[in-house]
């Protein structure tokens, strides 16, 4: 299924993500410096294209989708479980950027321990998500929604993509991934 197959190569980008905010913080446990442009590049990509982007495609289509057509028990892995843990992770992205901004002004042990607390919680808390959303959340839509509605959310996510593409989202934050990519996580 198309969209399914695109939200799974989404989830690759934002693991890519965790990859250089684990490799960013080890970098300032082992004594370097907290690097406030790379990490308000993380919070832009977490934002923009992990939340805005990707859960916006599975909050207003397919786990709507889910909620109105496969009952209660979809109704409770969505609104108790997933669309929780989407806010949490807004949370801990808050949190990291209160934390940058605290040591930016003040470059305090403290903020730096805000920083990695906020970064890690992220990261571990997406790490959890995504491998229940890719092998559980994903894999029980395929196998009880109707062909029809799952072809009703490939055109409207196709199109949710095509909107996107024009206003170069995905070139935009694939490229801040890949320059902290290089950066944070290759020969690591």
């Amino acid at each position: 299924m198309y969209s399914i197959d695109l939200m799974v190569k989404e989830h690759d980008n934002i693991l890519k993500l965790i990859n250089v905010i684990k490799n960013a913080c080890c970098e300032i446990l082992d004594g370097g410096e907290v690097n406030i442009e790379d990490f308000e590049k993380m919070i832009q990509f977490a934002r923009n294209y992990a939340d805005k982007h990707h859960h916006g495609k599975e909050e207003i289509i397919l786990f709507s989708k889910m909620t109105q057509h496969l009952g209660n028990l979809a109704e409770k892995l969505i609104n108790h479980g997933m669309l929780v843990e989407h806010d949490l992770g807004r949370l801990h992205i808050s949190e990291l950027e209160t934390s940058l901004k605290q040591y930016k002004d003040d470059p305090k042990t403290i903020y730096k321990l805000g920083i990695i607390g906020g970064a890690i919680g992220y990261a571990n808390l997406l790490t959890r998500h995504i491998d229940k959303e890719n092998n559980a959340v994903f894999t029980f839509a395929e196998k009880n929604l109707s062909s029809e509605i799952l072809e009703s959310i490939d055109v409207l996510v196709k199109d949710f993509e095509k909107n996107a593409h024009e206003q170069r989202v995905q070139e935009k934050y694939l490229g801040i991934l890949e320059e902290l990519t290089s950066k944070y996580c290759s020969n690591k």
